[in-house]
């Protein structure tokens, strides 16, 4: 994967995947999203679901791992899961501007396995421990006839002053503060677990560093961001996105505005592996993953270097302008 250089399908043997083919078609998900809400009503907050409490908002937000924990089934490593688990939740809450304050899970089971319970709870402790949340306890559910293996799921809920919630719309004329992600996180294993099992098992060395193998690589934890939640609150933060299901399209979630992203992070190796493992195409990537970017916040140009001063590895990737909506980024046109 290069700055604007597609991989063509025809100079591999094999056809190029996609995200929709692999059996994850993100627009299909959107639209039966949209219907749920809905059915159910308008929610309060987008990130988050808020809740007012007088002086301060309740915050709510839940999600679960997806199929990683296929890849951990696959090497019989849970480790890791349950830092996924709450580090999923709590990047929600803190794209509001809401600080996570407890954690609550849901493991449902086919059939319980202490070892298995043991290393994710291992997983939760150390996620906890990463957002600064208080485990509040959780729920495990055997159900044979429902789940096959495994699946985790949990809610967090955080607090936040009325004042300290970000209003969730981007300026034009904001810049584009960026933090790293540490890898592929846990969006978008549909389609990498696709591509590097056409030719590898799990268990090979990761060709780029060989001390790893193709699993431990894929199952690296999504990054929690507790720590840009001070500089961004201390600055009049417009607007932040964690970069998830959707890949860069994300950035929309900030306001139909154009996002022009002048300076992200390199993606780490895994992307280019699973690039060329699959044949993806540059777009789809892009619209896939986080390509190396985890967190994005809009704030007043005259604010960013204060952000960025503040953080340990932030910079200015890039700026929100007036246009029809859509990200800029590496050569490519993103748009919803």
């Amino acid at each position: 994967m290069t700055d604007g250089d597609a991989t063509d399908p025809e100079d591999d043997a094999e056809e190029g995947l996609t995200y929709a083919e692999t059996g994850v078609d993100i627009d299909a998900s959107e639209a039966a999203t949209e219907a749920l809400i809905g059915a159910a009503g308008e929610f309060e907050g987008d990130y988050a679901g808020l809740v007012d409490i007088g002086d301060q908002y309740l915050a709510l937000a839940t999600d679960g791992v997806g199929t990683k924990l296929l890849v951990a089934e696959a090497i019989d490593d849970y480790s890791t899961i349950g830092i996924d688990c709450i580090a999923m939740n709590a990047n929600d809450l803190i794209a509001a501007g809401v600080e996570p304050v407890a954690f609550v899970d849901y493991l449902a089971v086919e059939t319980p396995d202490e070892e298995t319970s043991e290393d994710i709870g291992a997983g939760l402790q150390t996620g906890a421990e990463r957002a600064g949340v208080a485990l509040v306890g959780g729920e495990t559910a055997v159900m044979p006839d429902v789940i096959k293996g495994l699946d985790i799921a949990g809610t967090c809920a955080g607090l936040a002053p009325k004042d300290a919630v970000f209003p969730g719309e981007a300026e034009p004329g904001d810049a584009i503060v960026g933090w790293p992600s540490s890898g592929i996180h846990s969006n978008g294993l549909t389609l990498a677990r696709e591509a590097v099992t056409r030719d590898h098992e799990y268990t090979d060395p990761f060709p780029p560093n060989p001390d790893r193998t193709i699993a431990e690589e894929l199952l690296e934890p999504t990054r929690i961001y507790s720590e840009v939640l001070g500089p961004l609150r201390a600055v009049d933060t417009h607007a932040a996105a964690h970069v998830t299901g959707g890949g860069w399209t994300n950035l929309t979630r900030m306001g139909p505005h154009r996002y022009e992203i002048t300076d992200p992070f390199d993606a780490q190796p895994v992307f280019e592996f699973v690039q060329r493992e699959g044949s993806v195409d540059d777009e789809e990537m892009h619209r896939t993953f986080n390509m190396g970017t985890g967190f994005v916040a809009a704030v007043p140009e005259s604010d960013a270097d204060e952000v960025v001063a503040a953080s340990d590895d932030a910079r200015v990737v890039g700026t929100v302008e007036a246009g029809d909506e859509a990200v800029a980024v590496r050569g490519l046109e993103l748009t919803e």
